[in-house]
């Protein structure tokens, strides 16, 4: 280790060191636990604790960090209770996700740490979410988020890359380059000379350091941190090397003996032991004591932990985990001024109602922020916030680039610092470029370690309008098979209304489905002063008595064509359930409808094939079989991407086989 040029008095150099040497005792301690099988798996960090140990030193507290697998310094220099740890380690009822999670896959707000999922780079959008916070709370810190060589292959690592650097935020990126992803070599992932090259091309200050040397590691976050304050984001890289297997039963087969003589004399504890030497008088005496100490002060709690029980399974308790339990939200109070639709409220539309809320949102919360792409001047591709910038400014409406993951989870850690961000996606269809955001960071966060996450995305869906197969799809399906976001998808100008209002003011994640057919072609009331209802209730949009159709969005006003039409036509008295939601279900009003009338339809615009509509078929099955006089019918659109041509789309509808499978329903 070079002499730094940073000064340590003989005080702050002890204190380093033994933050260094604290990870590294735990861990061989955890490496015993695994070979006696009382732990099932063990990320090594051992090598690496310069790079996690000397970020955290040279961070605030109150800067935010996105920890990795091996960043166990991190834990342990921000004082993470060990007993806490240990139990969420070895996956006991007291870790912090209750067994739910192993590893370092969990946070500690009151820490500022928020851990991985396995999805390596998708943390880093998540660490411009903090940022943007900071910078728009006007407060003095940054967010660092850590990630691997292999990680800066993905797509997050670009995306949040160039939205820090075009927005200028206070994030730090450092990446562990230890010269492997799992056991692919650098060579085979990249060609350009150094990954700190790749910051030039967003625009960005970076830094290649030696990581393991602790020093080096301070004086750079510490300059980084500067610069990040000054709006100019800095990736660093960290040269390094893992000591250990990926994983310890993957091993280490597949790299060359030299290497690890070449890094082991480059240790990071015995560089700074020999720095610790040469300037402040140190002898071995002195680090065996401090090695032997921690040995002894891990114990009780590694024992303890170790004598905490295993979470018990209780269904109740595991089910109701995945949402934060909603209160009561507030009645909206009226827009300022007027909104389109105020001199006619009869010609009210459904983008009208959309906008009215996005509005009045704005106007009573200052923690609601929109993203999306051109969503500020432009104001949307369907004009939704038009004039919003001149409203609220652009920092409160912020154009993104195309970046949907990277978009989503930015907001994603804008929700987690207290925010209530609206992400705005151009299509539903392009939905599927923020999926992991979605499925891996949004939806299982609070199930896994207990943050509310009220993060809202707006997904303009469905056909009908000649926009062919990438702008016309139907993906709410996709998404109803993870637990931990709520789907609604409003039908009428009023629930447009109602359930974004509500969705902004639920502590869960919301995707809400706007039908894009509806936005102008349909009116309705303004509600002057909107109420919160919690999402998962269906409404009966029309009573009947002879048969149900249970559907939702443009369904509804399908069924509302064919009721009129068959009662003219045969006298049959239609009941059609709007579910207004497919997640949750409402299983109540379901089983209600088909009780009183005993034949259902099920109606949906997606393709048949696993179908939201199949769900509740189970459904109506598992709860309802003995009252059905008919087999369920169901009706859905071709199991073919959608045409563009409008007679081959109106082939391809639902709506063009209503009335025959109607008529099958009514005739068993």
């Amino acid at each position: 280790m070079k002499d730094p040029k940073m000064k340590f008095s003989t005080e702050e150099a002890l204190s380093i060191y033994k933050k260094l040497v604290l990870p590294r005792v735990i861990e061989e301690r955890m490496l015993i636990l695994l070979r006696q099988n009382k732990i099932a798996k063990w990320f090594s960090g051992m090598g690496q604790e310069a790079i996690a140990v000397g970020t955290a030193l040279a961070c605030e507290k109150d800067d935010h960090i996105m920890t990795m697998h091996r960043n166990l310094g991190v834990f342990t220099t921000r004082e993470v209770p060990l007993y806490h740890l240990f139990c969420q380690l070895f996956g006991r009822k007291d870790g912090y996700s209750r067994g739910r999670e192993r590893s370092f896959h969990f946070g500690i707000m009151e820490h500022r740490i928020v851990g991985m999922i396995s999805h390596l780079a998708a943390m880093l959008p998540v660490a411009d979410g903090f940022a943007l916070g900071a910078k728009l709370k006007n407060e003095q810190r940054v967010a660092v988020a850590f990630t691997g060589d292999g990680a800066t292959s993905e797509g997050d690592f670009h995306e949040a890359l160039n939205l820090a650097a075009v927005w200028k935020l206070p994030m730090i990126c450092i990446v562990e380059n230890n010269g492997y992803g799992l056991s692919t070599p650098v060579s085979e992932q990249y060609a350009c000379k150094s990954l700190a090259d790749r910051a030039s091309g967003y625009g960005m200050e970076s830094m290649v350091i030696d990581g393991n040397d602790i020093a080096a590691v301070i004086q750079a976050v510490t300059e980084a941190r500067t610069l990040a304050l000054q709006g100019k984001p800095v990736l660093i890289e960290a040269m390094t090397f893992r000591m250990r297997g990926h994983e310890e039963a993957s091993g280490t087969a597949y790299i060359p003996d030299q290497m690890f003589e070449e890094w082991a004399a480059k240790d990071p504890i015995l560089r700074f032991e020999n720095y610790l030497k040469e300037h402040h008088g140190q002898h071995e005496d002195y680090f065996k004591q401090v090695k032997e100490d921690f040995k002894e002060a891990i114990k009780a709690d590694v024992q303890k932990a170790l004598d905490c029980p295993l979470p018990d399974f209780d269904e109740k308790r595991e089910t109701e985990a995945v949402f934060v339990k909603a209160s009561e939200g507030p009645t909206s109070p009226p827009a300022k001024g007027n909104t389109p639709g105020d001199q006619m409220t009869k010609g009210f539309r459904y983008v009208d109602g959309i906008r009215h809320v996005l509005q009045v949102a704005m106007e009573t919360d200052e923690r609601t922020i929109i993203m999306g792409q051109d969503i500020a001047e432009y104001g949307g591709v369907f004009k939704i916030t038009e004039q919003f910038v001149d409203m609220f400014g652009k920092e409160r409406v912020r154009n993104t680039p195309i970046i949907e993951s990277g978009a989503i989870g930015a907001a994603y850690g804008l929700a987690l610092d207290g925010f209530k961000p609206i992400v705005e996606m151009q299509f539903a269809d392009f939905i599927s470029c923020g999926f992991n955001q979605i499925i891996n960071n949004v939806c299982k966060s609070h199930y896994r370690w207990s943050p509310p996450v009220n993060v809202t995305i707006r997904a303009p869906y469905g056909g009908g309008v000649g926009a062919g197969p990438f702008h016309s799809q139907c993906p709410e399906g996709w998404f109803m098979q993870h637990a931990g976001i709520k789907i609604a998808v409003p039908a009428t100008v009023e629930d447009a209304q109602i359930m974004t209002w509500s969705a902004l003011h639920d502590p869960n994640p919301t995707i809400i489905f706007e039908h894009k057919k509806l936005y102008r072609s349909l009116k309705g009331k303004k509600l002057y002063n909107i109420p919160y209802q919690e999402i998962g209730k269906a409404r009966v949009h029309r009573p009947g008595t002879d048969a149900s159709i249970i559907t939702y969005g443009m369904g509804v006003h399908w069924a509302e064509q064919l009721a009129e039409e068959v009662k003219m036509s045969h006298g049959y008295s239609v009941e059609i359930l709007d579910l207004r939601s497919l997640a949750p279900i409402d299983t109540e009003a379901i089983v209600q409808t088909v009780t009183k009338t005993g034949r259902v339809l099920l109606l949906q615009e997606p393709s048949g094939i696993m179908g939201p509509m199949s769900e509740i078929a189970a459904v109506i099955s598992e709860h309802c079989f003995s009252a059905l006089d008919a087999p369920v019918m169901r009706c859905s659109s071709l199991d073919t991407p959608v045409p563009t041509n409008t007679q081959l789309e109106q082939g391809y509808l639902a709506s063009h086989r209503l009335a025959y499978t109607f008529n099958q329903l009514m005739q068993y």
